[in-house]
């Protein structure tokens, strides 16, 4: 089976809780940029979705292909449907899935990005989203760190900053060692 991806990076000035963050430099490199590189190394289609014209401004400078986006979205989701939108009209192109990559994901993997992609393979895919068990017990309180609960088959039931589950009668300390706690990052079927 041969499928069409296009990776989409939500990226927005004015986050509450770390304003600029795509234009932060890291090294000699903003965030976006990094982000971006990453992404490229797999992705063939690959867009920033802003509503901030410093961003677009970061993002043709490295000469990457950016699309305004409104300032009204709720969330990045949002913000990658309307991007989407706009591309597929502008280039004329269809793709079987839309690859949303965190816009400060500055060290994602390519290979994290495959096995996202591989996951569409199969048919009944129609969501899906990386997770990993979380080994920092200052994790399991950050609530830059979305939480999700799963099933035992692995689909997502819900996500959270706040940890997941509350563990009743346990240091904060301890947390860590009783079960585990899973951070947002297994395939979900709807």
């Amino acid at each position: 089976m041969n499928l069409e991806f296009i990776g989409i990076i939500p990226a927005r000035y004015g986050s509450t809780r770390f304003p600029g963050k795509p234009l932060a430099k890291i090294g000699e490199k903003s965030m976006i940029q990094r982000v971006y590189e990453q992404a490229s190394r797999i992705l063939d289609n690959l867009v920033v979705a802003t509503d901030d014209m410093r961003i677009k401004k970061e993002v043709k400078y490295f000469e990457g292909e950016v699309i305004m986006t409104s300032a009204e979205h709720n969330t990045g989701t949002e913000r990658c449907a309307e991007a989407y939108l706009k591309f597929i009209e502008k280039n004329n192109m269809h793709f079987d899935a839309i690859i949303n990559i965190q816009g400060d994901e500055p060290f994602i993997s390519p290979k994290q990005i495959k096995t996202l992609m591989n996951s569409f393979m199969d048919p009944n895919t129609q969501i899906t989203t990386l997770i990993k068990a979380i080994k920092n017990k200052d994790e399991i309180f950050d609530p830059n760190v979305v939480k999700v609960t799963v099933t035992r088959m692995g689909y997502a039931l819900y996500f959270s900053r706040s940890p997941i589950p509350y563990i009743r009668n346990t240091e904060k300390d301890e947390w860590i060692n009783k079960q585990d706690i899973v951070k947002s990052m297994i395939r979900n079927r709807l």
